[in-house]
């Protein structure tokens, strides 16, 4: 009896410690995501499983061409998954199709999307709008199919969960997510 009361209280011990190891880490620091939609095709796909970064925006702000999860402004209980393309304090227009940043100190520039879209996508919609110094303008890949800031706004900065790390599921498409230059 001795015997199997120690090998229990070892047994719970290293449940305890797995725990107070895990717990912080999962809920504090990395997060899993899955991806339900077709908004971010073809460079997220229905099923995907990623991880979240939660822990970088502490330290510095998002940044263009990342790839973030985000509390839904419309309905907070949702988490979408977009690219952040207009920055805080920027100009976002989009005309013709064409995605285009006037940045604060007046320089415009077309956004250059080859890295991670086809020539053939377009960005449907007329849209200018200024953002506000913790707004960020995002937009999902799928742009005709997308729910993102053509419609519903600019996206605020207390909305974000974190920026999409790692793809970890389907194994055939592992791959640690970068962030394009443009």
């Amino acid at each position: 009896m001795k015997k199997l009361l120690i090998f229990i209280w070892e047994v719970a011990k290293i449940i305890i410690i797995a725990a107070v190891i895990v717990v912080p880490i999962r809920y504090f620091i990395f997060q899993p995501f899955f991806v339900r939609g077709e908004s971010m095709e073809p460079n997220f796909q229905q099923g995907d499983y990623l991880i979240i970064d939660e822990i970088s925006y502490q330290f510095r702000g998002p940044e263009r061409g990342e790839v973030i999860v985000f509390d839904a402004p419309k309905s907070p209980s949702q988490r979408y998954i977009k690219r952040i393309v207009g920055l805080p304090g920027e100009t976002v227009k989009i005309q013709d199709g064409q995605v285009n940043i006037v940045k604060k100190d007046g320089t415009a520039q077309a956004l250059d999307e080859s890295y991670y879209l086809p020539d053939f996508f377009q960005t449907l919609g007329q849209t200018q709008i200024t953002l506000g110094p913790e707004e960020y303008f995002v937009l999902g890949d799928n742009r005709s199919v997308s729910s993102d800031s053509r419609s519903w706004g600019p996206l605020s900065e207390e909305n974000i969960i974190g920026r999409v790390l790692v793809r970890v599921w389907p194994f055939a498409a592992v791959a640690k997510i970068e962030i394009p230059i443009y």
